[in-house]
């Protein structure tokens, strides 16, 4: 709609008539506001790798270096890039991510910055530095699943990494423990060839098929990727309601991801979301408008049909489940022409991007006038190439 609104704390809007009691009173004469963007698969503490790849340099999904200093693991490389990422997610209008990362880390760290999310404490049998054994991580997630609260902003979660570094074992203890804490399962399904191929040789089954055959999943379970799939398997996701994430800038950049076909799990009734991964593996960064653009070419592309996803469906789709708000620049050039009756608006911010003014979360600005609030943005800039000389010493 076009004119005066009410934003309320709770994420509902109403009309206004201009004459409420108001907290704050914003001129929105020159601003698009729309639901902020959900990122709902990403690792936010691997900003020292932001498009490292393109560069020339291999990389592979689930790319490590060897030397433990250099690590991605390493408590530095995380504690540098967490607030790296909550900046860039802030600036680019995204107000939640689902974060599979080491949760020592991790942690609640975001909520100081008045983000939301999913903090998923990883869960797998190898490549597991933060524990001796998966055992040990279940565990400790345990206690932290049995803080999560409703009024938190950050959500305790269970990331079982993928089925080829999860045993059998592992993963039916973290199902039972999301089903006893009523906590959120995060695993990536089906991303690659390989995955796909080695799991069918190993058990006979592709991966979602082999994880409903021991009864992995819960209700809400996010699916990262899931693109290599049958349609069987996404009828499966459907029957445990399951959520599958599509992050087409990782899976192109990687060369092995495939395409998750919308279509096909439109058909199905599959709730489907978008995600960046992993600033390593991502094309886009954080920066989710750019990653809903890429959605929508991606799939018209892949299925030779110029009418999937246009901007109101690929902006419901960044958007699906906010209760926030992000503010844009009308006055910013890539939002013009705004059409005979201003009906160019989504189209111009998801297919050619805009500045990212204001950014409410729970009724607090987290951004505002163009200016981030909740980080020190020159101070991260320092910290991050700083901590980037160290580990691409003598490799970058």
């Amino acid at each position: 709609m076009t004119g005066d609104v009410l934003l309320h704390a709770d994420g509902s809007w109403s009309a206004s008539n201009g004459d409420e009691d108001v907290v704050e009173d914003l001129d929105g004469s020159k601003r698009l506001i729309t639901r902020s963007f959900q990122n709902w698969h990403t690792h936010l503490a691997m900003q020292l790798n932001a498009r490292i790849s393109a560069t020339g340099f291999p990389f592979t999904a689930g790319s490590t270096k060897p030397s433990s200093h250099r690590s991605p693991h390493h408590p530095r490389i995380r504690t540098n890039g967490k607030p790296c990422a909550a900046a860039e997610m802030i600036r680019t209008g995204s107000s939640f991510a689902a974060d599979m990362y080491f949760f020592q880390a991790s942690g609640r760290g975001a909520h100081g910055r008045r983000l939301t999310g999913l903090i998923g404490g990883p869960v797998s049998d190898a490549a597991l530095p933060s524990h001796p054994d998966a055992a040990s991580a279940l565990e400790e997630l345990d206690g932290l699943l049995a803080t999560n609260s409703e009024e938190d902003l950050v959500q305790y979660a269970i990331a079982t990494h993928s089925v080829y570094l999860c045993s059998e074992d592992t993963l039916l203890r973290a199902a039972d423990l999301a089903q006893r804490r009523q906590g959120r399962l995060h695993i990536h399904v089906s991303e690659t060839r390989k995955e796909i191929a080695d799991c069918h040789a190993k058990t006979g089954l592709y991966p979602v098929e082999y994880l409903d055959s021991i009864g992995f999943f819960q209700p809400g379970t996010v699916c990262a990727h899931a693109s290599w799939v049958k349609k069987n398997e996404i009828r499966m996701l459907k029957k445990h309601e399951a959520t599958a994430v599509h992050c087409p800038s990782s899976n192109m950049k990687l060369a092995c991801g495939g395409t998750l076909s919308l279509p096909a799990y439109r058909e199905a009734g599959v709730d489907v979301r978008l995600g960046t991964d992993g600033a390593a593996s991502s094309g886009n960064g954080l920066n989710m408008q750019a990653e809903a653009r890429l959605a929508s070419l991606v799939q018209r592309h892949d299925h030779w049909d110029s009418t999937l996803l246009p901007a109101v469906e690929a902006m419901d789709m960044a958007t699906k489940g906010s209760k926030d708000w992000a503010v844009w620049n009308l006055d910013d050039v890539r939002m013009r022409p705004r059409g005979r009756s201003d009906n160019r608006h989504l189209a111009n911010l998801l297919f050619n991007g805009a500045d990212c003014m204001d950014l409410w979360v729970g009724g607090r600005a987290l951004r505002r006038d163009g200016i981030t609030l909740t980080v020190d943005e020159n101070a991260v800039l320092d910290e991050i190439d700083q901590a980037v000389a160290t580990y691409y010493e003598g490799v970058e």
